[in-house]
């Protein structure tokens, strides 16, 4: 391969116009998408007592915390269906359905009645709301991940897959923005009496815009290739050719162990950790949140673009060792932190080490798979791993602060991202994948083009 071979080509003008079209409308349903999925966790502290009655605040946020729990375990179910949609259907529609399914469940959540109104029946509405909203992340997560990795051109696709985490963290921000401005403007009894319902409200209005925007994107080229070339639809995103990529599945998971814990740790849990083992005030802890997040947001582009320069693997890498080597240090002095200052500060150090692996891994996982497998090879291990590791995360770290053993948990982490690090360090360079035949610049071989079959730094290592 000559060295001009792996330097993007320069896209006409109207193709840049495209490419950044679609990267937005991905990009901004991918933000309610994750807002409404946050957003119980943000305002878990609030209404907790509504559905579990009791004395006792670690037990009421570790029942709210189990049923956001539960709602990962849905995550490969919608993986398994959206993702094999998307893969047969197209990228847009699976998109479009996730936000419409999405919608239905902030809406359940907004008018579950509370345990002195139905007893027990309101737990179960969340219940079931949070089980929908499983089904539509998992399918959400595969669908944008392919759709903005596709859409990028190949010597940009960490810079545009780094999108998702973008948009994530955005909605994310979205949410404590809302709570932030409900502090400041509602009393305490008035944000646990009936205060928590607006942000649900509010996801299922912003649903309904998005559902309108995603019917109007244009999909990827990689896809309208593979669908164009007569081969069988049912072949298409099935368990049986995603059998015969099962190497690169198991990589999907063990890459993202790590990550999706460490993840959850610094973002969802960090303000609950701040209230409850810091001591700190939850305005002043919510604060941190989003002040952190922000900057974690704005990091995620140009780690992307590293990564498009330099490889996916050094980013990789490095989270995983400051990950396995920095989390309990980390975690110790948070614990002691007593001002907004200290906590902000060492919420950005774990932050910044986090954005080694959000800012890439959705291209380097859709970069693993051929076209007609890539959505639910990404779908589904990624749900697998999320539904055992990253949403049971919180639980776990309530669990050890109740039994007593608070610091188990900083070792549970490092020990997860330790595994990541020994996948990174072996696994491939994905970046010179080849996701469509436009990319590689050639007309395709005899039976599958090079649309359907990974470049070959990946063929050469799995």
């Amino acid at each position: 391969m000559s060295p001009s071979a792996n330097v993007p080509r320069t896209p006409p003008g109207g193709e840049r116009a495209k490419r950044r079209l679609a990267l937005i409308g991905g990009s901004l349903g991918n933000l309610v998408e994750w807002y409404d999925w946050f957003v119980y966790a943000t305002f878990a502290i609030y209404f907790a007592d509504s559905f579990f009655p009791g004395d006792n605040p670690t037990t009421q946020l570790m029942n709210t915390a189990g049923i956001f729990a539960v709602g990962f375990l849905m995550r490969p179910v919608g993986g398994w269906i959206l993702g094999r949609a998307a893969d047969r259907h197209g990228r847009k529609s699976a998109l479009t359905l996730t936000v419409a399914m999405m919608s239905a469940a902030a809406l359940l959540i907004a008018v579950a009645p509370t345990y002195d109104q139905a007893g027990y029946f309101g737990a179960l509405v969340l219940l079931l709301a949070r089980l929908l909203q499983g089904m539509s992340i998992g399918g959400e997560y595969a669908a944008s991940a392919t759709y903005l990795t596709e859409a990028s051109g190949r010597g940009r696709r960490g810079l545009g897959s780094s999108m998702q985490y973008v948009s994530m963290t955005t909605g994310q921000l979205l949410g404590l923005g809302i709570l932030i401005t409900m502090q400041h403007t509602l009393t305490k009894d008035e944000l646990e009496g009936w205060g928590w319902r607006i942000p649900f409200v509010l996801g299922a209005l912003f649903a309904v815009v998005v559902f309108w925007l995603r019917r109007r994107l244009q999909e990827t080229e990689a896809f309208t290739e593979a669908s164009g070339e007569g081969s069988d639809a049912r072949e298409r995103g099935s368990l049986k050719v995603l059998w015969q990529h099962r190497r690169q599945a198991f990589l999907v998971m063990a890459l993202t162990l790590g990550g999706t814990v460490a993840y959850y740790t610094y973002t969802t849990y960090l303000t609950k950790y701040l209230i409850g083992s810091a001591g700190m005030e939850k305005s002043t802890a919510t604060l941190v949140s989003f002040t952190s997040l922000t900057v974690f947001a704005v990091l995620q582009p140009f780690a992307g673009a590293l990564s498009d320069r330099i490889g996916r693997r050094p980013l990789l890498i490095t989270f995983a060792v400051g990950c396995t080597v920095g989390t309990y240090p980390i975690m110790t002095a948070l614990r002691s932190a007593s001002s907004y200052w200290s906590a902000l500060g060492l919420s950005l150090i774990a932050l910044v080490i986090v954005t080694g692996y959000t800012s890439i891994n959705a291209a380097v996982k859709a970069e693993l798979f051929p076209t007609g497998v890539r959505a639910l090879g990404v779908a589904l291990p990624y749900s697998i791993a999320n539904a055992l590791f990253g949403g049971t995360a919180e639980y776990v770290a309530l669990w050890f602060k109740d039994a007593g053993m608070e610091t188990m948990f900083f070792w549970y982490v490092s020990g997860c991202a330790l595994v990541s690090l020994v996948t990174y360090v072996l696994m491939p360079e994905t970046r010179h994948a080849t996701l469509s035949r436009a990319e590689a610049g050639a007309a395709p071989a005899e039976g599958a083009g090079p649309a359907d079959r990974p470049g070959p730094a990946v063929e050469a290592k799995v």
